[in-house]
């Protein structure tokens, strides 16, 4: 479960939540905390690949205009 839901103030930007767990798992990786890396340098390794293509589809989302219809994509 994404630690989103977990006693967190509301986001009030769009894909807020994605954004924050995105955040939280590159400041827990392995890369940030032995390799003294910055988070930009592992998430351009790979690391938290999942949360970072579903933190773009919610920002692609945005601006499809389907997305009138269907919501955001992402939490």
């Amino acid at each position: 479960m994404p630690k989103y839901y977990e006693e967190k103030e509301e986001d009030g930007r769009a894909c807020g939540g994605v954004r924050e767990d995105l955040r939280q798992c590159l400041l827990e990786s392995p890369c940030v905390l032995q390799e003294n890396k910055s988070p930009k340098q592992c998430l351009r390794e790979g690391h938290c690949k999942g949360l970072q293509l579903t933190f773009f589809a919610c920002k692609r989302s945005m601006l499809d205009t389907r997305a009138r219809f269907r919501g955001r994509k992402g939490y």
